[in-house]
């Protein structure tokens, strides 16, 4: 597959160059398409050749990719070919990049297969605070189910203390002499009590 762009500044017919190849897999039951390699031609002859790694599809499916690139920030799917020729000197990046080699109808990409690994960092970030939420409501309630209970239950009763008709026989009753030197001080037998259950 080549991308023709003419004459840009200094390079004379610029072509970007795909290398497609289709192998059929017995695990899948099915013709899988991969982007061998990349070049990069002008004036007529190859300057640089890339190796792509990872970009491969169902041969029905396109693949799309956000980044293919070789620089190492977006993931490095291209590959120098070999240290001795021009390809270190180039710096190939496609955004938004989707291809489809075989199985073309009506000029339409087909389904994309997504070069997005199913742990991105925000998928990884999420499962991190995911835990952490967990462990804090795993000892909230190891905190709650040990806790005891300071609940305090008072029961207060109030007896009948009364003062009856003020005869010597009830008066020597309801009277008690707390000590019997110095002045005499008498206290109400019956009074009221509480009982404190912890």
């Amino acid at each position: 597959l080549s991308l023709k762009f003419g004459d840009i500044g200094n390079l004379k017919d610029l072509v970007i160059r795909f290398l497609l190849t289709t192998s059929y897999y017995q695990m899948s039951v099915e013709n899988w398409f991969s982007l061998h390699r990349l070049q990069l031609l002008y004036n007529h002859s190859i300057q640089a050749t890339f190796n792509a790694t990872r970009i491969y599809a169902p041969a029905s499916y396109s693949y799309h990719c956000e980044h293919v690139s070789s620089l190492q920030r977006y993931d490095a799917l291209l590959i120098p070919s070999s240290a001795n020729d021009l390809s270190k000197l180039w710096e190939v990046t496609f955004t938004d990049f989707q291809i489809q080699g075989f199985n073309i109808q009506e000029g339409h990409f087909a389904y994309a297969k997504d070069c997005a690994s199913f742990f991105s960092p925000a998928i990884l970030m999420g499962l991190v605070m995911s835990l952490i939420l967990l462990l804090v409501l795993a000892y909230a309630l190891h905190m709650l189910i040990y806790l005891k209970s300071l609940d305090r239950h008072y029961e207060c009763k109030a007896s009948s203390a009364y003062f009856s008709q003020m005869k010597d026989n009830d008066m020597e009753d309801e009277k008690e002499p707390l000590r019997s030197s110095g002045n005499e001080s008498y206290e109400l037998r019956n009074q009221q009590f509480c009982k404190i259950y912890i």
